[in-house]
């Protein structure tokens, strides 16, 4: 009987210090399975407005800086540009006229001193001072429809991929309204909420250890890049009527809020594609 309940305690003692080596192991490293991959996306964002005529790129497809993803028809906008141009034109002729005007104006007073008023020399100096000043403005709409002329071909400002293109030749686009996403290659990061509770004495540049659903038997190496500073309240924001939303809690229970922390990977391994959503489960190692 002794030996019975001496198995018995043992196996009590032996379960308890378990618990309690995994308890101070959590404490000391703190984990989560409330992990996401994050990017930054580009809104590409054509800046005229035009029927597309050339579509270069697919859906989910991988692209290089400066590879032209589509172009717009860009028929008005050289229109625009050659009509820029012959103001510019006509604007340098006015100028050369009126410095004609006040040359002649100049030289038959110098010989024949009255021959030509004090109002008639400064309208004439006028005369080119304005047309100066329209000949800078012929200039600018020819920069201007240059410009837009360029904005025809819309082209990838990072390296990246392409999702959610649901444009085709023959949509329309419009200035300033984003067509499709741009995924930078190059700005993947793992956020991980952890409860405030477990972030004591986690600083930047603690190691972190990052596993994803989607590829459970790789482990990903990486460090604390940053811990968030602020998150939005869930009391108080209004809802119907103007009224506030209020949560009901318990009194006895204090839940812990979640804080992002930004854990930057410091190698990953080859054939192994970051997806902006994939579920990760994090675990930092504390100093």
């Amino acid at each position: 009987m002794f030996k019975k309940y001496f198995l018995t305690l043992l196996i009590v003692a032996a379960a308890s210090a378990i618990l309690y080596s995994q308890y101070q192991t959590y404490m000391k490293n703190p984990w989560t399975r409330d992990g996401q991959i994050r990017a930054h996306v580009i809104q590409i964002t054509p800046r005229v407005t035009g029927q597309i005529i050339k579509m270069q790129v697919e859906d989910n497809t991988q692209v290089k800086r400066g590879d032209l993803l589509f172009e717009i028809d860009p028929s008005i906008y050289q229109a625009y540009l050659n009509k820029a141009i012959a103001s510019e034109k006509q604007a340098a002729t006015l100028l050369d006229k009126a410095k004609n005007e006040a040359h002649r104006a100049v030289n038959l007073e110098k010989l024949t001193p009255g021959a030509q008023s004090e109002l008639t020399l400064n309208n004439l100096q006028n005369a080119i001072d304005t047309a100066k000043a329209n000949l800078l403005m012929a200039k600018a709409q020819v920069e201007e429809a240059e410009l837009n002329l360029q904005y025809t071909q819309v082209t990838a400002p990072t390296d990246g991929y392409i999702t959610n293109l649901n444009y085709r030749v023959g949509s329309q686009v419009i200035a300033n309204s984003p067509v499709v996403a741009l995924i930078d290659e190059t700005s993947f990061w793992i956020e991980g909420f952890f409860k405030e509770t477990d972030l004591k004495d986690v600083s930047i540049n603690n190691l972190a250890q990052v596993t994803l659903l989607m590829h459970d038997s790789e482990m990903l190496q990486g460090k604390v890049q940053s811990i968030g500073y602020g998150i939005a309240k869930a009391d108080g924001s209004t809802g119907n009527a103007l009224l506030p939303n209020v949560n009901p809690s318990f009194q006895w229970i204090r839940l812990a809020q979640r804080i992002p922390v930004k854990i930057k990977l410091t190698q990953l391994p080859e054939g192994l594609q970051l997806r902006v959503g994939m579920t990760a489960s994090v675990k930092i190692i504390k100093y």
